[in-house]
């Protein structure tokens, strides 16, 4: 009976392990901006292009600065057949995306580039911290 109890909560601690990611994962838009990605709110200029602006709500008065997420479209917010590619994208926060802001993420060319067609302008993607 204990060695149950005990591979039970094994079990269980591996499937919270697996699970808290996904738990963590938020929906939400993501829009592109252009090259040079060098001025930014967070380190003024920097040399990375796998970055990312965030809205206000995720921004929090600059405690996101270096924030990691992983980014996937799960679609297109217009009608725009075959705009995701299947890819995630790793990137950091290095700035505030200002009103009027298109999306919750404003991702550089770059990283929209690796998740999505860049004609679709405007996607919905799952993002989660990493």
């Amino acid at each position: 009976m204990i060695k149950m109890v005990v591979k039970f909560v094994v079990m269980m601690i591996v499937f919270a392990q697996i699970l808290a990611p996904i738990a963590e994962a938020a929906l939400g838009k993501a829009v592109y901006y252009d090259p040079p990605y060098t001025r930014s709110a967070c380190y003024g200029t920097q040399r990375e292009t796998m970055v990312v602006g965030v809205k206000n709500n995720l921004w929090r008065n600059g405690q996101a600065c270096g924030r990691r997420y992983r980014v996937r479209c799960i679609g297109a917010t217009y009608n725009f057949p075959g705009a995701c590619t299947g890819r995630t994208v790793d990137v950091k926060v290095v700035d505030f995306c200002r009103e009027p802001c298109n999306g919750d993420l404003n991702l550089s060319r770059d990283a929209f580039r690796v998740i999505a067609n860049i004609d679709a302008g405007n996607i919905r993607v799952v993002y989660t911290p990493i």
